[in-house]
């Protein structure tokens, strides 16, 4: 399979910009006192609510990792749960659930390879009991590791996990896992659609732009946007690939949602804001809007939330 460089929204950066950003102070920002930011991300574990006819459950994991519960399913999105990833990233703040209180998990949707959002230790612990929903390209990294039940899909190409319509669309992103594959794999987001369930679309990893508004006019209704809203500085260098919070906010309205969930912010440095700017943003950006404030979905990690 060839590249999906004809997907890509903008160029990708070049050495040149690679050099400025390091002249700037790095990817991950200098002299701030990170832990001292993470003792001070909200935490709010507990037992996982019950779910009721009509309803499903989020709970933000950490990171892009979110264990949805609707219609009896249990689904883990960019699972991602080991104690840091490749880089020397360490996480920040422990997981918002353990091992030992996952449900038995149904599937995965994965939004592209970038190691923040697929672990191979967490793909391997979860098994192949788990059907695995992943972008075109990626179905062979699964299938390498022993995991045959894979669906692999092109942007708006659906599947069935039972009685929930799971859609893959369009991101403004890339892929990479080495520096010889460089979008050899698609990148994009899930509207997951279950039959008497609130409707929701999980974003993955995402710029700004047009996708949003055609996901909404495709994908009418739906009740819950999980979007990321952290990583984002510098804006001329992380722009055209990571939503900041007042994009977020333009996005989940350009997608028709009534919610909008967060995540990508509080477990992981990757950048240079601070660790919990991008919450503070998106509470501002939210009351801006003049939306409600019980549809923001400003969860602790850990927490859980009922929607529908």
């Amino acid at each position: 399979m060839g590249r999906f460089d004809d997907r890509l929204t903008s160029p990708q950066p070049g050495l040149k910009e690679i050099w400025k950003i390091l002249r700037e102070g790095g990817f991950r920002g200098k002299g701030i006192d990170r832990d001292a930011e993470a003792a001070k991300v909200p935490v709010k574990r507990g037992p996982l609510p019950a779910v009721p006819a009509g309803k499903a459950s989020l709970t933000w994991v950490g990171h892009a990792t979110y264990l949805i519960r609707v219609n009896g399913q249990a689904i883990l999105t960019d699972p991602v749960m080991g104690p840091g990833i490749p880089g020397r990233i360490k996480r920040r703040v422990p997981l918002g659930l353990r091992w030992d209180e996952l449900p038995p998990i149904d599937a995965v949707v994965l939004s592209h390879d970038h190691y923040d959002h697929l672990d191979a230790k967490t793909v391997k612990r979860l098994g192949p009991t788990v059907r695995y929903f992943v972008p075109l390209g990626t179905a062979a990294w699964f299938r390498k590791r022993g995991l045959k039940d894979v669906t692999e899909l092109d942007w708006w190409q659906s599947a069935d996990l039972g009685s929930t319509k799971l859609t893959f669309v369009p991101a403004h992103h890339w892929c990479r896992r080495t520096p010889w594959d460089t979008n050899q794999r698609l990148w994009g987001g899930w509207v997951i659609a279950p039959k008497g369930g609130p409707k929701l679309y999980f974003a993955g990893d995402t710029g700004y732009g047009h996708w949003f508004s055609a996901i909404g006019k495709t994908h009418p209704d739906i009740d819950t946007a999980i979007l990321p809203i952290g990583a984002y500085a510098p804006r001329w260098f992380m722009g055209p690939v990571h939503l900041d919070p007042d994009e977020a906010v333009r996005a989940a309205a350009d997608v028709g949602a009534k919610r909008l969930a967060s995540m990508h912010w509080g477990t992981f440095v990757l950048t240079q804001e601070p660790m919990l700017e991008p919450l503070e943003l998106i509470r501002a950006a939210w009351t801006k809007a003049e939306r409600p404030r019980a549809d923001l979905l400003d969860l602790a990690i850990g927490e859980s939330r009922l929607v529908g």
